[in-house]
């Protein structure tokens, strides 16, 4: 382990999450690196201030869930951390079985604690919560394009009624009139809560202030869990202690060299919008998802595209679709398998394009950035420039380092993966 141990230990549930939550940390002045998976007993973790373990859990079975994240908490206590988070996306992405729930039950009681809060706002990137509804933009959740999501649709916007699905324990409610009112008032607010036995707490947030109070209210709380916008308060209070010391950069990376290239598996509108913003203006490949695990090599044909493209501008290779098509392929493998499928091709794919020179890339996708940071072997990375609010470019550690954007399918503005590469220049 390292000569001082971390303060804030995380488990996020993907890939792009643990990104997201360890850029809002490094905006507040905290070191972090992200682990890819749970680090083996001994492991030395680069001196930080802040650890975030990525694990893929956020769409296996809640027991095998509820095991690997216990297993990243562990880890993190002996690396001597001072408080526990879980992240999971600004969505509430989840099923009436979990993942959510059995997950914050399960870290709850690992750290002893009695109560825990869930609020996934993140206003910048349009996620807010009010009177418990989980709003996207200016529309409920459920009238959202995750009301079609092929893994987790979420058709009830309702967090209470959503969490108080997967946990046996009384879900409450803090309203954004408290919230309103600053630190003080959340504190009171929820400390009648705990006197009431209520062990899972949804809190309104409007805006960053409203974040911020809410993270200062939760100083003294074992355990926190959210989308990585609550974040925001948590350097403040670790700097209030003392055990923080000033806010200075801690966003610097090495040059990036080699070619550039963006892959992209999420079918999220938002991402939809990014890949046809790129197509427009760069090289663009195709994957069929339907036509994937036949006799013919889709990967090889991919490569075969790129390698005479790179070097010249960013190339985009994608398998993301709109619905009618993502819902063809599940008819034809299976919700499971289709989803399997695309992943381990795009994880080749990525291993064949750094082989090929690919220095700077831009993964789009939870699931896609999780198989392909392992296919490449990564362990873990240290977190640079914000590229767009929740998404920065980060940079592996070892001995032949990758510069890589891991981008949640929601997150990001059209012209993302363009940008992407001017912001690291």
């Amino acid at each position: 382990m390292t000569n001082k141990d971390i303060l804030l230990g995380a488990v996020a549930d993907d890939m792009t999450g643990a990104t997201d939550l360890c850029n809002t940390l490094v905006a507040g002045g905290m070191r972090t690196v992200q682990m890819i998976g749970v680090p083996e007993v001994g492991y030395d973790v680069p001196d930080a201030d802040a650890v975030v373990v990525a694990l893929k859990s956020r769409n296996t079975q809640p027991v095998r869930a509820v095991r690997n994240s216990l297993e990243a908490q562990d880890w993190l206590k002996v690396a001597g951390a001072k408080q526990y988070f879980f992240k999971y996306c600004s969505t509430f992405d989840s099923t009436p079985r979990g993942n959510i729930g059995p997950v914050a039950d399960g870290m709850l009681e690992r750290a002893k604690g009695d109560i825990t809060i869930a609020c996934p706002a993140f206003p910048i990137n349009g996620r807010t919560v009010f009177h418990g509804h989980l709003f996207v933009g200016d529309v409920l959740l459920s009238a959202s394009g995750m009301r079609n999501h092929p893994l987790t649709p979420m058709r009830n916007a309702n967090l209470v009624e959503v969490l108080a699905e997967q946990t046996p324990y009384s879900v409450g409610l803090v309203r954004w009139e408290t919230v309103a009112k600053g630190p003080q008032a959340i504190r009171d607010a929820l400390a009648q809560l705990r006197r009431e036995g209520v062990r899972h707490v949804i809190v309104d947030a409007l805006s960053d202030k409203n974040l911020i109070d809410i993270g200062r209210a939760v100083a003294d709380f074992k355990l926190i869990t959210g989308g990585s916008g609550i974040a925001m308060g948590l350097p403040a209070n670790f700097r209030a202690s003392g055990a923080l010391g000033s806010k200075a950069s801690a966003a610097r990376l090495p040059a990036a060299g080699g070619h550039a290239a963006v892959l992209a598996g999420s079918c999220s509108e938002a991402t939809l919008d990014q890949v046809a913003h790129m197509k427009a203006k760069s090289p663009a490949y195709h994957i069929d998802a339907a036509q994937l695990g036949g006799k013919r090599d889709i990967v090889a044909d991919a490569l075969a595209w790129a390698k005479p493209q790179l070097g010249q501008q960013p190339v985009l290779i994608y398998a993301s679709a709109p619905p009618a098509e993502v819902a063809k392929t599940q008819r034809k493998h299976g919700r499971d398998k289709a989803g399997i499928l695309v992943e381990r091709a795009l994880a080749k794919i990525a291993r064949g394009l750094v082989k090929a020179g690919v220095g700077k890339m831009v993964l789009a996708g939870g699931e896609t950035s999780g198989a392909a940071v392992k296919a490449l072997g990564v362990r873990g990375l240290m977190i640079g420039k914000q590229i767009d609010p929740g998404v920065p470019w980060t940079m592996s550690l070892g001995d032949r380092p990758l510069h890589l954007a891991l981008k949640s399918g929601n997150f990001g503005a059209p012209e993302f993966f363009t940008k992407a590469f001017k912001v690291l220049d």
